[in-house]
Order: C-alpha cells, then sequence, then structure tokens
C-alpha cells in the first residue's frame, strides 16, 4: 500500500515547476501500478499549449475557470469545476487559465521521475 500527501511532495523531486504551472506527482512509474496521478495547478491570465504524443491524459478540473483550445481539431470548451477532459488521440492543446485552475490528472503510461 503507497500512502502519499500533497503536502509530504512539495518542493522534492516530485513538484516540478513551470512558468505558468506547478505539478504535484503523486504517483509515477516507479510506482509500479501502470499510471500516474498529478495534482495541477495552472496559474491565473496564463496560457500554456501542451501535446502529450507519447501519453493518454485524462483530467479532472477542481478548481478555477478557463479554456481548453483543441488545436487539432479548432474547437474551444469552457473549463468550470467538475469539467473532465480526456486526451485519447493525443490531441495538441492549449489550457486558458482566467483564474487559477486546480487539476488532477492521470496518465498512462505512467511518467516516468524527472519528467517536464
Amino acid at each position: 500500500m503507497i500512502v502519499r500527501t500533497t503536502a509530504e511532495i512539495t518542493d522534492t523531486d516530485r513538484q516540478v515547476d513551470s512558468d505558468t504551472w506547478t505539478s504535484k506527482r503523486i504517483i509515477l512509474a516507479d510506482d509500479r501500478v501502470g499510471f500516474s496521478l498529478h495534482e495541477t495547478v495552472v496559474a491565473p491570465d496564463t496560457e500554456t499549449p501542451l501535446h502529450y504524443p507519447d501519453y493518454i491524459e485524462a483530467v479532472w478540473l477542481i478548481e478555477g475557470s478557463g479554456e481548453l483550445i483543441d488545436r487539432d481539431n479548432e474547437r474551444t470548451y469552457t473549463l468550470a469545476p467538475g469539467t473532465m477532459y480526456l486526451l485519447d488521440q493525443h490531441e495538441r492543446h492549449t489550457i486558458v487559465a482566467h483564474t487559477r485552475l486546480r487539476m488532477y490528472c492521470v496518465f498512462t503510461p505512467a511518467v516516468p521521475p524527472g519528467s517536464d
């Protein structure tokens, strides 16, 4: 059994920071369960282009508001608490944060330690 808190992950190698987001990697590949689980916080008033060609990602937004731009299919979706999106076709996308966004992300295969 693995038990972790986000508090114990803070400021360790399981926390990855960028200019627009902070990701706390609660579960990673070295936990050997086949997926990874991250709590990600996106700064308000930012735009973050992303693309994961090697992963399927499911995202559940817990807090905040913004937009999700699907750059492959030229669609825009509203992000609000309770919204889930699944990047099942490795879509290139941009997160536009109107406010601070807090979300939980599941990746398969699992993200290895030290990945951006």
